[in-house]
This record gives C-alpha cells, sequence and structure tokens, in this order.
C-alpha cells in the first residue's frame, strides 16, 4: 500500500475527513485501483446488458430490470471510488470507502427482492429479509466509524445477528416457497441463492480482517470486495438471466392463480 502525506499543521476541519492525530493515511494502491476499474467495467457492461435484456423481455422483464438497477447502483459506486470520492479516514488512520456501504444499503434489498421473486415468496417475507439485510449493512458502516473497540464489536455482533436473519429466509422460508412451485424454478432459487448466501457470509470476514483487526491492507480488503460484488451481482444476475424460459413459464403460472 502507499501513505497519503498530511503537511498541513494544526487541527483538521471535519471536510477533510481526517483524523487529527493522523500524519499519514494507508490507502489504496495500484493494485486496488486495477480492481477498482475492472470490476467498474464488468458492473458498467453487465447494467448495459441486463437493461438491453429487460426492454426486449415479457413476464421476464421484473428480473432483468432487478439486475439493471443491483448492477448500475453498485457501477456508480464503484465510479465515485475511482474519481477519489466516496471515502474518509477512520481510528487508525485507515482510509475507509463509505460509498461502499451506500451501495451495498440498495443493491442488498434489490437482491433479496429478486431472491423472493424467483422464490415465488410471499411479500412479508421479503420485507422480513430485506429489513434483516439493511441491519447488517448499516451495522458494518457503524462499525467502521466506531472510535470505541467495544462499541466497535457491538455492532460487528449486530451485523452477524442481521446476516443471519437475512440467510434463515433465503434457506428456509424462500426455500419452501420455491419448493412449492417444483421443477426448474425451485432448482434455479437453489442455485442462485446459494450463490448470494455464501458470497454475502463473506462479507463480514472481509469487514473483520480490515475494519475489524486491519490485518488486510486497504487494496487488499479492495480486491476482495471487487470479486464478492461481482459474485454476488454480476455472476448472481446472468444466473437469472440463464433461466429466461424457466421465469416465463413462473410468470405464466402466477397469472393464472391471479
Amino acid at each position: 500500500y502507499r501513505l497519503w502525506e498530511c503537511h498541513r499543521q494544526g487541527k483538521m476541519s471535519a471536510e477533510d475527513g481526517i483524523p487529527t492525530a493522523c500524519t499519514t493515511i494507508e490507502e489504496v494502491g495500484s493494485t486496488g485501483v486495477g480492481a477498482l476499474t475492472v470490476a467498474f467495467l464488468i458492473l458498467v457492461v453487465s447494467t448495459v446488458v441486463f437493461l438491453s435484456k429487460a426492454n426486449s423481455s415479457g413476464v421476464q422483464r421484473k428480473y432483468y430490470y432487478l439486475s439493471t438497477y443491483i448492477c448500475g447502483f453498485a457501477a456508480m459506486a464503484y465510479f465515485a471510488m475511482l474519481s477519489g470520492q466516496g471515502w474518509t479516514a477512520i481510528a487508525g488512520c485507515r482510509q475507509f470507502f463509505y460509498a461502499h456501504y451506500a451501495d451495498w444499503a440498495v443493491t442488498f434489498v434489490l437482491t433479496t427482492i429478486l431472491l423472493g421473486l424467483v422464490a415465488g415468496a410471499e411479500v412479508d417475507l421479503i420485507f422480513g429479509a430485506a429489513g434483516s439485510a439493511v441491519v447488517m449493512i448499516f451495522s458494518l458502516y457503524m462499525g467502521s466509524v466506531s472510535v470505541v473497540t467495544t462499541v466497535k464489536w457491538f455492532w460487528f455482533l449486530i451485523s452477524l445477528m442481521g446476516l443471519a436473519g437475512a440467510v434463515v429466509h433465503f434457506a428456509q422460508s424462500f426455500k419452501a416457497a420455491a419448493d412449492l412451485k417444483g421443477g426448474e424454478g425451485s432448482a434455479l432459487y437453489g442455485k442462485v441463492a446459494w450463490i448470494v448466501i455464501l458470497s454475502w457470509m463473506c462479507y463480514p470476514v472481509v469487514w473483520l480482517f480490515s475494519e475489524g483487526f486491519a490485518s488486510f491492507s486497504v487494496s487488499f480488503e479492495v480486491c476482495a470486495y471487487a470479486l464478492l460484488d461481482i459474485v454476488a451481482k454480476v455472476v448472481m444476475g446472468f444466473m437469472v438471466m440463464s433461466a429466461h424460459d424457466t421465469l416465463g413459464e413462473g410468470g405464466s403460472q402466477s397469472r393464472e392463480y391471479v
């Protein structure tokens, strides 16, 4: 990693985003910038592909619109980070990209809605899972900006509870709804859900060794999050799109019940 030198004397203002005790900040290096660039390009291309598919689809359009916004919001966050925006310095004089959390607060909810639609889950179950996802992201953010160590780890524990709530919804409630549909729709949900569950479980692990223990460099943290974002958003979206005909059948069945 590289260090950003601060030569100004005296107490710095809040708008600087730098703790007064810091004379240097551990900042993302060239490897991390490369990861941000690659992830940004992949997300932009995926956004265009999903939007194009949405505009040429029938009952499947809702799935592709969700994938479009999932990748689109993430692309905007990565653009902000590449532009030198969306970050501040946190305790330990470490660069912290809060743009990630703005992205996740939106895209984790949209991902939950997408999974719920694929599974055919009831709206109340989707709301419950989405709320758990928001608890997870909000708690990780608050833990990141906490100065008091005990408070930081308290927030981390809350985030794990939020993650557990979302996983329970995905693995039990949503799965039960998907199993009622049966056939290829149930198989599709099983594949997509496990991609999301496994990737989401890795986010707190990266946080633990980044904002938590500060064992990972900022560049390694950025690379890890970029990889997780690609899997949880792009790979997941294309898995859904690959089942275009199956999604159409599910849409037709839904209309018949109505």
